[in-house]
């Protein structure tokens, strides 16, 4: 297992490294717009003054030169540089989201797994039941809806300052947890279930299929000949074989949210690593797109590492070599 792990971080940390370098080949093959020009604002008129940033910030270097010193101050100091736009430590900025994005994927995906896998293990063990259509009615729907859309109906409907019917308090904008913890779940609160329906809906679906089949096994069968009860055959035996996909889902689920999610973040005004990716990659902010692209990596990267690891807790029959 140890040896495995090691294995795996070694390949994460090649990875990460071409993502680093596909990133940076990107930004300088594409049009964009000049770094020094976004820097000296309102002065940009002033050709000394350019030509000053540009050596500052060794735009005039050849690209690959700049990528090197780039990868010798991130390994070296785990300095992602500063942002061309603000001229602010980018590694600051980004640690400053994240504790927002953390808040909003992880109590999302703790909405959408205690409603997903038991939406999911009721309509495998019913199924052609009322209760059956009725919950895989309700997940198409969900999956059917657009987070944008979505959010904007949520927050027309039950936001305490524009909702027709107020009935979540806090839900203006995002609150700190150190600030206030009642503030902070206040205001995630519409945003973890906008954003846990439409995984809560898929991960219901996606359960329901494989545990339908696994209880149709032999080894199931067997298990209540030997009179188990069926809630123990259910969930000992079907439905930790059936999981296996759901954590391989959860894991890059988790991990792509972490690396921003775009669109619940704008909609609900919460200043997570997504907004932040945006507005660099509006203005040309290469540090910071480099930044917050690496973290993005980063944790798709350990989430699968970890959903690797539960491989061999989960299921019996894989082994980790």
């Amino acid at each position: 297992m140890v040896t495995y792990i090691l294995r795996r971080l070694l390949w994460a940390a090649l990875l990460v490294l071409v993502v680093s370098f596909v990133t940076f080949v990107i930004f300088y093959a594409l049009p964009s717009a000049d770094p020094a020009v976004l820097r000296a604002g309102a002065r940009s008129g002033n050709h000394a003054l350019l030509e000053s940033i540009r050596d500052t910030l060794g735009l005039d270097e050849p690209w690959y030169v700049q990528y090197a010193k780039y990868m010798e101050r991130l390994l070296l100091h785990f300095d992602f540089g500063f942002s061309y736009r603000t001229d602010a430590p980018v590694r600051e900025q980004i640690f400053d989201r994240i504790p927002a994005t953390a808040s909003l994927v992880l109590g999302a995906a703790a909405v959408w797994i205690a409603v997903g896998i038991p939406v999911g293990v009721v309509s495998a063990t019913r199924r052609r039941s009322w209760i059956d259509r009725i919950a895989m009615g309700a997940t198409l729907v969900a999956i059917s809806a657009p987070v944008y859309w979505l959010g904007l109906v949520v927050l027309y409907l039950f936001a305490d300052d524009i909702g027709r019917f107020p009935l979540f308090k806090g839900s203006g904008s995002y609150v700190p947890l150190t600030e206030s913890p009642a503030g902070w779940f206040g205001s995630l609160l519409l945003p973890w279930l906008v954003l846990a329906a439409t995984a809560a809906a898929f991960y219901a679906r996606l359960l329901r299929g494989n545990l339908a089949g696994v209880l149709s096994e032999d080894y199931i069968r067997t298990a209540r000949a030997k009179g188990l009860s069926e809630r123990a055959v259910v969930w000992r035996h079907g439905v930790r074989s059936a999981i296996t996909p759901v954590v391989t889902v959860l894991g890059l689920d988790i991990g792509i949210l972490l690396g921003g999610a775009i669109l619940t973040e704008t909609v609900f005004n919460i200043p997570g690593v997504g907004r932040l990716a945006f507005s660099a990659i509006r203005g040309a902010d290469l540090p910071m797109i480099q930044g917050t692209v690496l973290i993005g990596a980063l944790f798709i990267i350990l989430s699968n590492l970890v959903v690797d690891v539960l491989y061999g807790f989960l299921d019996p029959r894989v082994r980790i070599g």
